[in-house]
């Protein structure tokens, strides 16, 4: 396939999958700019945001909320996220498959975040994957008082 996120949603290529539903995925990011950055995608090919219908887009914003929120509660320890939809080649879209990043941030990142930008490695990926789904499994189960 020539679209490597239609690959990854066919199961022709790997990924760490953090989320998955009948119509979209979260995958961490293959070169991350941060520990935890996840891709969400739907698993219908659009290029952009000129080609995706809004309804597909707020999805994976919902989708994307929750991710930042398990980056949160989970051993990440983020303190907040970026949230980012690349429109084109223009705004820096690599892969085009249109995806939201959410990229958790810690307080005072910001030297280790530029440097990020340039590394752009996780050096425990399994482990992060893992942190998330296990924080997104607990945000999906019921209160207990």
């Amino acid at each position: 396939m020539s679209c490597v996120f239609c690959a990854i949603v066919a199961g022709d290529a790997p990924a760490i999958r953090i989320y998955e539903d009948d119509d979209y995925l979260g995958i961490l990011d293959i070169r991350p700019f941060s520990r935890g950055h996840t891709l969400v995608i739907p698993k219908e090919h659009t290029v952009d945001l000129t080609d995706t219908p809004p309804e597909i887009v707020a999805t994976m914003a919902r989708i994307g909320q929750r991710i930042a929120q398990a980056a949160r509660q989970s051993g990440l320890h983020a303190d907040g996220n970026n949230i980012v939809i690349n429109d084109g080649r223009a705004a820096f879209q690599s892969v085009f498959h249109i995806h939201l990043h959410v990229v958790p941030r810690r307080t005072g990142d910001k030297l280790s975040f530029v440097k990020g930008m340039l590394v752009r490695r996780d050096s425990d990926r399994e482990e992060s994957g893992r942190l998330l789904r296990a924080a997104l499994a607990q945000l999906d189960a019921p209160e207990h008082d």
